[in-house]
């Protein structure tokens, strides 16, 4: 029997009414940036200009007044400056549009929070690791918060459509020998997620620990301590018959890295601090 999700109390209405209308200014805004690029072969920009769709999130771009940032729309500025390589930046929200973009060539790469997985690598080409992350469960802070991927049994938890969390989440079910059912997103982005996990409008939802870390100080009514997922590397994704476009953001990565000082600063930035193995 699936348990049943407490009813949201007036104040935390008021707090989900009032994040939501942020939600939607935002997606908003991101519409004006995000709409369909017509497909005219591998480049709809031409010439030299890579066409990136990257996920809209506080860890890879997000923005701020009139700052743009992000640790993935950081570091691909300084690759674009360091190599001369134009980029034209397309913001999206969920990670089903980027990735049909990609396919249908409106895109070259696609920068998301997409962990690489055996089954993945046949459809994408992807580059060497960027850093490291890894999925966690997220819910309200509490006497009815869980400590154990095995209390999830018969409980419901959300995820972004496209997400390799779907897969994961039913090994999960198979390890604990019983059912954990999931809730595909085809609207929201992690982030827009935990705003309703933490408005009692859902009560969990598996994100990257980036994201998780970087929103807790917005909601501090939060737990993110449940892991779901072993630390997996995150990395960018290009259409799998070109190799030689994953072999340049990998050469250029390697350029950016020698500047130890500002690539490992981008890092303590974003994440507090750096990552080692991604680091020689």
């Amino acid at each position: 029997m699936m348990k049943q999700q407490q009813p949201a109390k007036r104040g935390q209405m008021i707090l989900y009414l009032a994040l939501l209308a942020v939600v939607v200014a935002c997606m908003v805004a991101l519409s004006l940036c995000d709409r369909p690029v017509e497909a005219s072969g591998a480049h709809p920009s031409g010439g030299d200009t890579l066409d990136i769709a990257i996920e809209y999130s506080p860890v890879t771009y997000y923005t701020y007044d009139d700052t743009l940032g992000g640790y993935n729309y950081d570091l691909l500025r300084l690759m674009s400056d360091k190599i001369g390589c134009p980029m034209k930046f397309h913001p999206v929200v969920t990670l089903e549009k980027a990735l049909k973009g990609l396919e249908e060539g409106n895109y070259d790469v696609v920068v998301a929070q997409f962990p690489m997985t055996a089954k993945d690598t046949a459809r994408y080409a992807f580059t060497d690791p960027i850093y490291i992350d890894q999925q966690v469960l997220v819910q309200r802070r509490g006497s009815h918060a869980i400590h154990s991927q095995l209390e999830l049994a018969g409980d419901t938890v959300w995820v972004v459509k496209g997400s390799p969390m779907v897969g994961r989440i039913a090994s999960l079910s198979r390890e604990i020998g019983d059912t954990i059912y999931v809730h595909v997103d085809e609207v929201y982005g992690p982030e827009q997620l935990m705003m309703m996990v933490s408005a009692g409008e859902i009560r969990y939802a598996v994100v990257n620990r980036s994201i998780a870390r970087a929103m807790a100080t917005r909601l501090t009514n939060l737990d993110r301590s449940v892991a779901i997922s072993l630390s997996q590397f995150q990395s960018w994704m290009v259409d799998k018959d070109r190799q030689s476009l994953r072999d340049s953001l990998n050469l250029w990565h390697q350029q950016v890295k020698r500047d130890t000082t500002t690539y490992l600063g981008l890092q303590r930035r974003y994440f507090g601090g750096t990552f080692p193995t991604l680091t020689r």
